[in-house]
Parts: structure tokens; C-alpha cells; sequence
């Protein structure tokens, strides 16, 4: 049985909120989608991924095929408006069937895994990550870094054929919680602080979810905030 709780909150600096959420245990599917591109585009791209992917996946479309339809859709729906802006958007997304799990990303939306312990499953695409990866910044350092907010792949902005769809598959059992959140989560509350509260037996999955959302709020609230949790019984 998997118990799930979910938010999103529009942060206290943002007018607008550009991030998404979808989450259906009967289809096996959860996402959190960050939107970009300002003019509520941001709003509008991470929509249409959101729709893409879920309708995708109904029709039986592996993951992987559904984040790349959404992205197409996207791109189509960007040239039909007249703007030149162009819209984006981040995406992870997860499907369950029965013990098994697959995890598809693009962007900084992560994706964790608490076993009594937290640990990231997603690996950012974004500017710092990259640094990092090369050893000229630590993790730490990444978190004040002036360019932590630019990803190197997202939906409807990064081209087609560069566009990178990363995949993990693994087990769930018992007892495992499974964490998909926007930036807004993450640049205000690390890692250490999300596992103390993942760690608590007393919390159902929602009002773990909400401690989440109030503490990325009590650090600052500076982007918009969405949070999954999964837990399996």
C-alpha cells in the first residue's frame, strides 16, 4: 500500500506559481513540474508537461516517451504564440507497479529516497551540478553559488535532440519513502534538516509534507515550493 501526501505553495516572493503537481495511485504515477519563462509561461509550460505526461501514460506510453511528448508539446505550443520569449520547464516524474519503481528527470526538480537514511536519486541538470562534477565548487559552496538556479536542461528549451531524459529504476519496500520536490524545497532546506523530518514515525506522509513546505517558508519562502512524499506500507 502506498500512502502519499502532497503541496504546492506559491513561496513569499513569487506572485505566481510556475510549479505543478500531479499524483494518482490508482495509475502509478506522480510528477512535480517547475515551470520557467516569466509572464505566467512558466504556469502555461509546466501545465502542458504535466497534461503531456499524465495522458501519455494512460495511453500506455513508457515514461521516458511521455517526458519527451511533453516536451514536443511545448515546443509546438511556444511557435504558436507570437512572443519570443521561450517557455521551459523542469520535470520528475515516478511510476510504481507493484514493489518496483521507475524515476525520469530533467532539470533540478529532485527526486530522494529515504531508507533511514536520505539520499538523492536524481542528479541535477544544472550549472553548479556541473561544477561540482568537475571538483572546482563542493556541494556546500553550490548552495550560496550566484548561478545555482540555471539549469542545462529543461522542457521546451533545450533542443530535442540534446535533450537528455535520465532514468533510475529500483525497488520500494516497506518502510521507504520516496521524495519528489521543486528548488523552491530544496534551496531553502538541506538535506540533513529533510531527512530529520522524513525520519519521523509520528507524522503521517501530508503533515510531513506540510512541515516540509513551512520550513522551506520559514527559510525564506524565495521560489515557489512543491513537495511529494511516498511511503510504503
Amino acid at each position: 500500500m502506498i500512502e502519499f501526501g502532497h503541496l504546492s505553495h506559491v513561496g513569499l516572493r513569487r506572485e505566481h506559481n510556475e510549479d505543478t503537481y500531479y499524483g494518482d495511485a490508482e495509475l502509478g504515477l506522480w510528477l512535480v513540474a517547475d515551470g520557467m519563462g516569466g509572464h505566467e509561461f512558466g504556469e502555461v509550460a509546466s501545465a502542458l508537461a504535466r497534461d503531456a505526461v499524465v495522458r501519455e501514460v494512460r495511453a500506455g506510453r513508457p515514461l521516458v516517451e511521455a517526458i519527451r511528448r511533453a516536451d514536443e508539446d511545448i515546443i509546438r505550443h511556444s511557435k504558436q504564440r507570437a512572443e519570443s520569449l521561450p517557455m521551459g520547464t523542469t520535470m520528475v516524474a515516478l511510476r510504481i507497479a507493484e514493489n518496483r519503481f521507475e524515476l525520469a528527470w530533467v532539470g533540478d526538480s529532485r527526486a530522494y529516497l529515504w531508507n533511514g537514511q536520505l539520499r538523492q536519486l536524481s542528479a541535477d541538470h544544472s550549472y553548479v551540478q556541473e561544477l561540482i562534477d568537475q571538483g572546482a565548487i563542493t556541494a556546500e559552496q553550490a548552495r550560496v553559488h550566484p548561478h545555482r538556479n540555471v539549469v542545462t536542461q529543461a522542457l521546451g528549451v533545450t533542443d530535442p535532440q540534446s535533450l537528455k531524459v535520465e532514468t533510475l529504476s529500483g525497488e520500494l519496500r516497506a518502510g521507504q519513502q520516496l521524495l519528489l520536490c521543486s528548488d523552491g524545497l530544496t534551496e531553502e532546506v538541506d538535506d540533513a534538516s529533510i531527512g530529520t523530518l522524513l525520519s519521523r514515525t509520528d507524522l503521517s506522509a501530508q503533515e510531513c509534507v506540510d512541515h516540509l513546505v513551512s520550513a522551506a517558508l520559514d527559510g525564506g519562502g524565495s521560489d515557489n515550493v512543491t513537495v511529494i512524499l511516498l511511503r510504503r506500507r
